[in-house]
């Protein structure tokens, strides 16, 4: 299939089913005005992260990787009256381009965004016994994913949902040769990971379409 037919359906899906509005395309003119990259994900995927929110009823949810925060704004938006959204971000610079984002969507009150390297806040998080969070999203760079599951295991509860973004690396996960590069090695230790342990049920799915030939991972932890 051609990608311009992915596209396409992108655009179908998101007219069909109502996927934007004037916050979301704001969030993402505003990321691009700042200089940062397109890698956000696409509306139904947004959407696609948002119903897994609400399914598992989450009042605590972690995002590994902020970026200009628009998929911080389809998961907050699942959050009931008190729940809260924690992102952590290393760039200082995209995190005030997501603050900007989420307070112009109405969210800063329920969202927090800590900048910083990743792996230190969330062994912080850990050492301060921060309640578990009943859903996490791995959005960050794929070479320290093992490192950012260890951290989500430590701060799960029994029924956490784990769901990991871009793992597909456009079809290289699967290919010998490219399996020494940092983003490769890092999903394929992050999938053999989920594999391995006995608390996670877990499976991944591909996908076409405006974001090109990906995919995400989806667990639940049972203790």
């Amino acid at each position: 299939m051609d990608p311009k037919q992915w596209n396409a359906v992108d655009s179908y899906f998101e007219e069909a089913l109502h996927l934007n509005d004037t916050a979301l395309e704001h969030a993402r003119d505003r990321s691009r005005e700042a200089g940062l990259p397109a890698h956000e994900v696409a509306p139904n995927q947004g959407r696609l992260l948002q119903i897994f929110a609400q399914m598992v009823r989450a009042r605590r949810i972690l995002e590994i990787g902020t970026l200009g925060g628009y998929s911080s704004i389809w998961l907050a938006r699942a959050l009931p009256a008190g729940g809260q959204l924690l992102t952590l971000e290393h760039d200082p610079a995209c995190a005030q381009v997501a603050r900007q984002n989420l307070a112009a969507a109405g969210l800063a009150g329920c969202t927090e965004i800590i900048v910083g390297d990743a792996r230190d806040t969330l062994r912080r998080l850990v050492a301060e016994r921060a309640p578990a969070f009943d859903m996490i999203f791995l959005d960050a760079d794929k070479a320290d994913n093992p490192q950012y599951l260890a951290g989500a295991l430590a701060l799960a509860r029994d029924g956490t949902v784990i769901v990991g973004d871009n793992i597909i690396r456009g079809g290289r996960i699967a290919d010998p040769e490219a399996a020494g590069q940092p983003d490769v090695r890092g999903a394929r230790r992050f999938l053999e990971a989920l594999g391995h342990d006995l608390r996670l049920t877990a499976t991944a799915i591909q996908t076409v379409g405006s974001k090109g030939w990906d995919g995400f991972s989806l667990a639940v932890v049972s203790r």
